[in-house]
This record gives C-alpha cells, sequence and structure tokens, in this order.
C-alpha cells in the first residue's frame, strides 16, 4: 500500500514566482488497485507522480510504502521496486542498444553488478517469448537499435521492461500521449492485459477522458493540488466520458477560462 500523508510542496519558494501547489495532501493507493488520474495542465498530476518516484522533494510530510517511511530515500533506491513509463518513447530505453541489451539490462534491475557479460544468452528464448507475447512482431526484431524502432514500438519495450523484475508500482505518465490514435490504442490494450496479468498496482496519469473511464478500477481527478473527484469499483464503472467533461468544463468556468 503506497500513502502520502499530509504532503506539502512549493514551488519557486521565496520569490515573486513562488507557487504552493500541495498542502497537507493526501492519497492512498491499495494494493491491486489501477488508479487513472485526469485533471488540467497544472492540477499536479505529473508533480504527484514525481513525487512518489522521488524525482522531486516534498517540503512537508511523509511517503510511505506498506507502512515504511521512504520520504528521505533517494529516487535510484525506490526505482528499484518502481516501473515507469514516460510520455516520451525516447526515455525508458537506451536507443543505440538492441531490443536485447535492452531487455538484458531490464532483466539485471536490483541486482548488483560484476565484470561479465551483459547479455546472458540462456534468456534469449525467454525474452523472445515475452515479445511475441506482445503481437508486434518484435521477437524477429532482438538484435535491432530501439532508437530504429517506431515510437509504438518502443513503447511496448519499455511496458515490457518496466515489469520484467517485482515491483511494487507501475507508474504511467501519460504513456500513450505521443502515439498516434491507433497505436495509443494498442499500447493501452498491452497496458491492461500486463497489469491484470501481474496485478501489479499502478497508478496511470492521463489526458484521455476515455481511457481513464475504461481502463482501471479507480478514477482520480485533480485541481489545483486536490483531489476533487475519487471514485471506485462500481461508482466508476457507472461513469461516463461526458460526465468527467462536464466537470472539467464547470472548473473552467469558476477558474475564468
Amino acid at each position: 500500500m503506497l500513502t502520502l500523508n499530509k504532503i506539502t510542496k512549493h514551488y519557486n519558494p521565496g520569490s515573486v514566482n513562488e507557487l504552493c501547489l500541495f498542502d497537507g495532501f493526501d492519497f492512498t493507493v491499495q494494493d491491486g488497485e489501477f488508479v487513472a488520474i485526469v485533471g488540467s495542465n497544472g492540477s499536479g498530476k505529473t508533480s504527484l507522480l514525481n513525487i512518489i518516484c522521488g524525482s522531486i522533494d516534498v517540503d512537508g510530510g511523509s511517503i510511505l510504502v506498506n507502512g515504511r517511511d521512504i520520504t528521505q530515500k533517494k529516487d535510484y533506491l525506490r526505482h528499484k521496486n518502481i516501473g515507469r513509463v514516460y510520455q516520451d518513447p525516447s526515455k525508458g530505453t537506451c536507443p543505440h542498444m538492441t531490443i536485447l541489451e535492452n531487455m538484458s539490462l531490464a532483466d539485471q534491475k536490483g541486482r548488483r553488478y560484476g565484470l561479465g557479460r551483459g547479455v546472458n544468452k540462456s534468456r534469449i528464448g525467454f525474452y523472445r517469448e515475452l515479445l511475441a507475447e506482445l503481437g508486434l512482431g518484435l521477437e524477429e526484431k532482438l538484435h535491432t537499435q530501439v532508437g530504429a524502432l517506431s515510437g509504438g514500438q518502443r513503447q511496448a519495450v519499455a511496458l515490457l521492461m518496466s515489469t520484467m523484475t517485482p515491483i511494487d508500482f507501475l507508474i504511467l505518465d501519460e504513456h500513450t500521449a505521443a502515439l498516434d490514435p491507433k497505436t495509443a490504442e494498442t499500447i493501452m490494450e498491452l497496458t491492461d492485459r500486463i497489469v491484470t496479468e501481474k496485478g501489479v498496482t499502478t497508478v496511470m496519469v492521463t489526458h484521455n477522458l476515455r481511457y481513464a473511464i475504461e481502463y482501471g478500477n479507480r478514477l482520480v481527478m485533480m485541481h489545483e493540488g486536490n483531489i476533487i473527484l475519487d471514485a471506485k469499483g462500481e461508482e466508476k464503472e457507472k461513469m461516463r466520458t461526458e460526465e468527467i467533461m462536464d466537470i472539467f468544463n464547470r472548473i473552467s468556468v469558476e477558474c475564468g477560462n
């Protein structure tokens, strides 16, 4: 279980551009939940993910994983138990290395490194099987540099790599936003299948309201550093895209947009 208690976060403190984004912010994610987070620009969605992953520090409050305080834990240490897929397909993989080399690196996540071969030939068959399950023909491109793949193919590889080793959380940071509509659909279907099969606790930020409705078992809407909607279970299943859009429109009017 992930718990954020009384989180406070200021940007540009002491300057004319100072912004208090979070002020006593609370957020809990239960084991096995697939949470879709939506909200306007500046609502705090990406900052929330960065706080969870340790990419940015907090000014106050605590971050707990299964009751253990990780607030002061460095990001590279947190990432041993967190998989993250970014909006930009160029992130999360090494473009000048082959698919095989990338997967070999991901397979070693959390382990000690030493002097030895980077690729374990006995694992090649396993990697090929994982790629074949994606249904994109990537199992025949093991020796192709990742930088030569399409954005959708790279994102599929990044998604696979992020879940190759046991993790506590999968963080999806608008991971379909840079893809064309058809490819985005494919990646979302792959995402849902992987999350379901592995049962991994997942937090997904998305601007696609339909994805937020169709995928996951919990929907959260944020605005100005606060949660203004939190629907789960049967309540979420009954929600429609039009309802979410109406809330967006009301917020926009209230803000003078």
